[in-house]
């Protein structure tokens, strides 16, 4: 088994009839990195998370987690892997509590484990409460405790905080946070480009069923700097627009001796616009 890889995707493709899904995917993530797979709606990321789960097979390629080829995981894999995907099998007319215990049972973990896990989403004082009657941020929420309460080595995480509120999405950051401090890795796909460079250790766009750029989200967006600019608000509302050069050294250097700045920014290019001058099309 790899020591240093959680997942390998080897030239995976995926094919429906006439149409490619996937083609010619390959990644790795290492043990403890959180990895985000970005693109619009359709462009394959559930797909993916279905071949890494076993779910679905590929038409190509080979793809292994934990050192398992994913055609053939077995008990002993799934107990280490924690789902939040688009189907959140949670039963409406039982408690958070009692859909907790039904999980708890099947993977034998202590009973007591639930009330610590419901206090760490958030949860606890809901924990009698029907799923039917939580709203949708609370069901992300149960469908988060779920996934980590038997303290999983990998997370995948399928558009986990799709349509929620800010205040929501936060909570869960910072629960995929801990879980990364723990040791596990998170293999998340999104199309929110600031999801991804808040959380991601590594990213790849994907646009049709291929991989047109990998790597960190800063160095990504730093390659793609093509304007290369420094803008300045000055305190009287004034906004200067200089290249960033050893020319305009001065100039900046100026503005800062006269106390006149209010604030500087780069103006690097975020993953959303990096998205459309490789593809042409936006995040939608």
């Amino acid at each position: 088994m790899d020591c240093e890889n959680s997942i390998k995707i080897m030239e995976i493709t995926q094919r429906f009839g006439d149409k490619t899904v996937l083609e010619d995917i390959s990644l790795t993530l290492k043990k403890g990195e959180i990895f985000g797979l970005l693109g619009p709606s359709g462009a394959g990321k559930t797909t993916l998370i279905k071949i890494l789960t076993g779910q679905l097979v590929q038409t190509g390629g080979r793809a292994e987690v934990l050192g398992t080829d994913t055609r053939k995981l077995t008990s002993s894999i799934y107990t280490k892997m924690g789902m939040v995907l688009d189907n959140t099998g949670l039963y409406d007319r039982l408690s958070c509590r009692d859909n907790l215990a039904l999980f708890a049972e099947i993977y034998r973990i202590p009973k007591a484990k639930i009330r610590e896990i419901l206090s760490a989403v958030g949860l606890l004082e809901a924990e009698k409460r029907p799923v039917s009657k939580l709203s949708k941020g609370m069901r992300q929420r149960l469908v988060m405790a779920r996934a980590l309460m038997h303290s999983p080595e990998i997370l995948f995480l399928d558009e986990p905080g799709s349509a929620l509120d800010p205040s929501t999405v936060s909570e869960i950051h910072n629960l995929i946070r801990q879980e990364q401090a723990k040791g596990a890795t998170v293999f998340l796909t999104t199309h929110n480009m600031e999801e991804a460079e808040k959380l991601c250790d590594h990213v790849a766009l994907l646009n049709q069923g291929k991989i047109v750029e990998y790597g960190k989200p800063e160095e990504i967006c730093r390659k793609y700097n093509e304007q290369n600019r420094v803008r300045i608000l000055l305190k009287d509302g004034r906004e200067i627009d200089l290249r960033n050069s050893r020319e305009s050294a001065g100039k900046i250097q100026e503005l800062f001796a006269s106390e006149q700045v209010e604030s500087i920014h780069s103006t690097e290019p975020n993953l959303e616009t990096v998205f459309l001058e490789l593809t042409g099309r936006r995040f939608e």
